[in-house]
């Protein structure tokens, strides 16, 4: 009954109390509401940059992944100069990124143009919104990827002085043109209409929600055109096809399960925050997408190769590229999609991978890890699944044709449109460079090999130490 009073007697107590009383009860009120709003952005900000930069980290490891898969495809002789050009195209591709690359991506200024940024570059104004540090990086991340697929295409037959000037021009212009259409939410491919609703000039906006289009089918084009224009390695297509192999496929697993580790930063990451349930949510089902499409599509490629495509053996370097096609097919929609039809994107990227592979040889393009094979032609394929699949009845974004949406079209445009400008460009590029002689090695260096030729120490592995305590335990043996 005392407690009963006494809670009773709280409200007469308020009522009774001296007039200024309660308006400081207000104040201090709203004083605490504005304390724990600040505190929540405060969190909201910490979880979303470490996400941001765990993302980063992620993706950037995949440049060790790169640098596996390149090094075991190419023979022994070349390995230091492919790692030379893995190291280059970071390196390089920051410091270009930090001083044009990200301005013409996302330096949007209101009322600005819809075609390249214009505003942003060595960071100007970031100090005064200093989340674009961490997009910065992350995006960065990304930028390099496009100029690492197109090393290994050319691998083993390619000057330095040449393919650092298409780097350079690579991650200046090329890539971050495209990516201001994409991502920057103000190009013509995705941008908001008066209603505040993202649309294209073509209608719908264009869907790439991780990089099938902007890091892949772009890189991937670079790549075709560059093997192109260089030409194939010295007697490659001489009937000597075994004198080509790359001479580490433990580097090549490897690689490429770094690569596929990676990717979950890459695609989840995209999501850029991590501080609600629906970020996490998202993520959550991008994370596993990510992981079905390649398991269908690396399989599916392990089996063609050793039953149905010559020479009808088990081809592990093979199962490896279809695993990552299945990844880079996947990448435009896995936000959009259920897991059922990340399946069915990787079960066809499958197919998508194995003609694009057996294509190129018989008009004796060389691409030495299938650049373009991988990331052309499925990164392609990746942008027009994400127009075929995903149900808008989900409610996780799809717009696929084959659920009555009509996102198709936009996503044929504006592959077609970035397939023109990469490839278009690319080819203004390396042509001259070719005709100036700054592009492709000579027969002679070919031969004798990269590393032997210009670098320092002359070769990749140092064997001599081993050879000779080989040699003394032998004598010591009896053995001859």
């Amino acid at each position: 009954t005392s407690s009963r009073r006494a809670h009773t007697s709280r409200p007469a107590c308020v009522t009774m109390a001296a007039p200024g009383t309660a308006v400081t009860s207000q104040e201090e009120f709203q004083a605490l509401v504005h304390r724990l709003d600040v505190l929540q952005q405060n969190y909201n900000e910490a979880l979303d940059t470490m996400w941001m930069l765990l993302s980063t980290a992620l993706v950037f490891m995949m440049h060790s992944g790169f640098s596996l898969l390149e090094a075991g495809s190419v023979r022994s002789k070349n390995t230091q100069n492919i790692l030379g050009k893995n190291v280059l195209v970071v390196t390089v591709g920051f410091i270009s990124w930090y001083v044009i690359g990200y301005g013409f991506a996302f330096g949007h200024v209101g009322g600005g143009s819809k075609f390249i940024g214009s505003t942003g570059f060595f960071m100007y104004g970031f100090n005064e919104d200093r989340s674009k540090f961490r997009k910065w990086l992350f995006q960065g991340t990304f930028c390099a990827t496009g100029g690492t697929i197109v090393s290994g295409a050319m691998a083993e037959r390619t000057k330095l002085k040449g393919f650092t000037i298409f780097t350079v021009l690579m991650t200046t212009l090329i890539y971050p043109c495209v990516v201001f259409w994409v991502w920057s939410h103000h190009g013509f491919l995705r941008y908001p209409n008066g209603a505040g609703i993202e649309v294209s000039i073509f209608g719908p906006a264009f869907m790439d929600f991780a990089g099938s289009a902007c890091v892949h089918l772009c890189g991937g084009i670079a790549a075709f055109v560059g093997a192109l224009i260089v030409g194939p390695r010295s007697g490659r297509f001489k009937g000597n096809e075994d004198q080509f192999d790359g001479h580490s496929v433990p580097f090549c697993v490897l690689g490429t399960f770094i690569l596929f580790f990676g990717w979950y930063g890459f695609n989840p990451g995209s999501t850029m925050f991590m501080h609600d349930i629906t970020a996490a949510n998202k993520a959550a089902i991008v994370a596993v997408n990510t992981t079905l499409s390649p398991c269908i599509s690396g399989m599916l490629v392990f089996f063609l190769r050793a039953r149905v495509f010559q020479p009808k053996r088990l081809d592990v370097g093979a199962f490896c590229n279809g695993i990552l096609a299945g990844l880079v097919s996947v990448t435009a929609s896995c936000h959009a999609i259920q897991a059922w039809e990340a399946m069915l994107i990787g079960f066809f990227a499958a197919f998508v991978y194995q003609g694009a592979s057996m294509l190129l040889p018989r008009f004796h393009i060389d691409d030495v890890v299938d650049a373009f094979a991988v990331h052309g032609a499925n990164g392609l394929w990746g942008v027009l699944a994400a127009g075929l699949f995903g149900d808008p009845a989900e409610g996780l974004g799809g717009n696929g044709l084959f659920f009555g949406g009509d996102q198709f079209r936009v996503q044929l445009i504006g592959a077609l449109i970035i397939l023109g400008w990469s490839g278009g460009l690319s080819l203004l590029i390396f042509l001259p460079l070719r005709l100036i002689g700054f592009l492709r090695l000579s027969d002679e260096f070919q031969k004798k090999g990269a590393d032997a030729m210009e670098h320092s120490p002359g070769k990749a592995y140092n064997t001599s130490g081993e050879d000779a305590f080989s040699q003394e335990v032998s004598t010591q043996s009896g053995i001859p």
